[in-house]
C-alpha cells in the first residue's frame, strides 16, 4: 500500500504557513490600517458634520430611540476619527443638554471600546515590539500598572487626542473594565461643556453658553501650556 500522506504534506504545508501569515502580528496590524483608514474614507463621503446644518431625520426623533441610536452613531463616528467636539455640539445642538449629553457620553464610551478592542485584538502584539524608546516605555508601564488612575487623567486632559489614548492603553496591558470606567468619568466635563454650548448656541448671551464657552476656553488654554513646558523640558534634556 502507498503511503497518501506525502502526497498531502506539501498542500497541508502550504496552508498552515498561510494562516501563519494571515494571523501574524503584522499581517492583524496591516488590517487595523486598512480598517481605519476605510472607516475614516467612508465619514469623508457621509460628511455626518451636517447634522448640524441640517438636524437629525425625523423619522428617527422619537425620544429615547433617538438617544440610543445618535449615540451608536457617535461612537461608530469616533472611531473613524471624526472630532468629538463636533459630535458633542451635535448632541446638544439635537437632544438638549441632559439628552444630549447622555448620548454623547454613550456614544464615548462605546466609541473607546470598539477601538480599544480593534486595537488590543489587531495591533498589540505588533506595535509592542515596537516600544524601545524611554518615554514610550514608560508611558507602557504607567498605563499598564496604574490604568484606571492613568486613564482618568488622560480623559480629564483635553490636549491628549481621544483616538490615541484609546490605541495606547490597547497597546498597553491596562484592562478593559477600568478603561471603560475611567473614560465613561473622565470624559464627562469636557463633554458637558461642548453639549451644553451646543445646546445654547442660539442664545449666545445667556450665562450656560458663555459658562460653557468659558471652560472649553480656558482648559483649551491650560491644556496648550501644558503642552508647551513638556515640549520644552524635553528639549532641553
Amino acid at each position: 500500500m502507498l503511503d497518501p500522506s506525502p502526497a498531502t504534506r506539501p498542500s497541508t504545508g502550504l496552508a498552515a504557513r498561510c494562516a501563519r501569515a494571515l494571523l501574524s502580528p503584522w499581517s492583524r496590524l496591516s488590517l487595523l490600517v486598512v480598517v481605519l483608514l476605510s472607516a475614516a474614507a467612508m465619514m469623508l463621503l457621509l460628511e455626518p458634520q451636517r447634522l448640524l446644518a441640517t438636524g437629525w431625520p425625523a423619522r428617527l426623533s422619537g425620544g429615547g430611540v433617538a438617544v440610543l441610536l445618535f449615540g451608536v452613531a457617535y461612537g461608530v463616528c469616533t472611531v473613524a476619527f471624526v472630532p468629538r467636539p463636533l459630535l458633542n455640539l451635535a448632541a446638544g445642538a439635537l437632544f438638549g443638554s441632559q439628552a444630549g449629553l447622555a448620548a454623547a457620553l454613550v456614544g464615548t464610551v462605546l466609541g473607546a471600546g470598539i477601538s480599544f478592542g480593534l486595537g488590543r485584538v489587531l495591533g498589540q502584539d505588533a506595535l509592542r515590539t515596537l516600544l524601545r524608546g524611554r518615554w514610550l516605555k514608560a508611558a507602557d508601564g504607567q498605563l499598564s500598572r496604574h490604568g484606571f488612575r492613568s486613564m482618568l487623567a488622560l480623559r480629564l486632559f483635553p490636549g491628549v487626542p481621544f483616538a490615541a489614548a484609546n490605541y495606547c492603553a490597547a497597546v498597553s496591558r491596562m484592562g478593559y473594565p477600568p478603561f471603560l470606567m475611567a473614560t465613561g468619568i473622565g470624559s464627562v466635563p469636557n463633554t458637558a461643556a461642548y453639549v451644553v454650548a451646543g445646546s445654547t448656541a442660539s442664545s449666545p448671551t445667556s450665562p450656560a453658553f458663555l459658562a460653557a464657552m468659558g471652560f472649553i476656553v480656558l482648559t483649551g488654554i491650560g491644556a496648550a501650556a501644558v503642552a508647551w513646558r513638556r515640549r520644552h523640558s524635553f528639549g532641553g534634556r
